[in-house]
């Protein structure tokens, strides 16, 4: 997300979850050199899975964002926080 999106999401009443969760996944999946179905099978889920979140799609559990931050090295919290705000 660059800045004038994420001024743009900062400026919306309440940011939305699934954008922010959808942003840092695919930030740091790339950080890792992964596609999304390299990803998909470190964090034991499907390619269109990875995908949809990517596109913040689905709505994820607890447990599968905690998968995810496993698999990536990171945190559920991480994920969940919105660029500039850490």
């Amino acid at each position: 997300m660059n800045n004038h999106q994420y001024e743009k999401l900062r400026n919306m009443k309440t940011l939305n979850s699934n954008a922010v969760v959808a942003d840092n996944l695919r930030r740091a999946r790339k950080q890792h050199g992964w596609s999304q179905e390299s990803c998909a099978e470190k964090c034991e889920l499907h390619r269109t899975y990875i995908g949809a979140v990517e596109r913040g799609e689905r709505n994820i559990t607890i447990g599968t964002l905690d998968k995810i931050a496993v698999a990536l090295g990171t945190t559920a919290l991480e994920l969940m926080t919105p660029r500039g705000k850490r």
